[in-house]
């Protein structure tokens, strides 16, 4: 009887010890009504996810489309249109009108003249007027001009002071051109080659007086 009373004893001592390890050992995990740690954790991660992207990238690849851009423009040759022959044989070729003046570019109100220049007539026509818009206006280059060209231009150059005259021109429509090289006194820092052109009109014997000039 005192074996089974001990045995008793220690059964029972063993439930209630084994039971406050249990509740010592399993500790609940907090708990959060309605969701709140799942909202939590979502709440810390919002800005990660949120966070505004930085433009920098698209920047970049918009600068990158001007540049290629401005490239495209820069190597544009615009070609020529096919050379009106019929419209060239339709003008006339003697005459005996005089077109004569001085030429010179102006630079702060002084004026640096075109010395020993070469400059010409050359007839308005869809030809020249193709160049004159692309190229003198808009300064395109062109493609290579057909040669026959040159059988109808009228070519003079100027003196020491500028000075240039024509002689015998056909009544007619032209393209007045020169060029006057000008450097530091004009502001550049190396010698540059400054075109200039002026649309000018001659009748019968007229002489045409006229300056060929730029301001800079």
């Amino acid at each position: 009887m005192k074996f089974i009373k001990l045995l008793s004893i220690s059964v029972i001592l063993l439930f209630f010890t084994g039971c406050n390890i249990y509740r010592q050992m399993v500790i609940p995990t907090p708990y959060y009504p309605n969701g709140e740690q799942t909202t939590q954790v979502e709440q810390q991660a919002q800005p990660i996810e949120t966070q505004p992207q930085t433009q920098t990238q698209p920047q970049v690849i918009t600068n990158k489309i001007k540049e290629d851009r401005i490239n495209v423009v820069n190597k544009t040759v615009v070609q020529r249109m096919p050379f009106p022959e019929n419209e060239y044989k339709s003008l006339a070729k003697v005459g005996e009108a005089t077109v004569k003046g001085t030429i010179y570019v102006v630079h702060n109100g002084t004026k640096i003249y075109g010395r020993q220049t070469r400059l010409y007539l050359n007839p308005v026509t869809s030809y020249s007027t193709q160049w004159y818009k692309e190229s003198y206006l808009g300064g395109a280059k062109m493609s290579k001009v057909d040669p026959r060209l040159f059988n109808y231009l009228k070519f003079t150059t100027s003196d020491a002071n500028g000075n240039f005259e024509f002689l015998n021109i056909p009544s007619g429509s032209y393209y007045l051109i020169g060029v006057v090289k000008c450097g530091t006194e004009c502001g550049f820092n190396k010698e540059r080659t400054i075109r200039i052109t002026k649309k000018i009109s001659v009748f019968g014997n007229e002489i045409k007086e006229v300056d060929l000039s730029k301001e800079i």
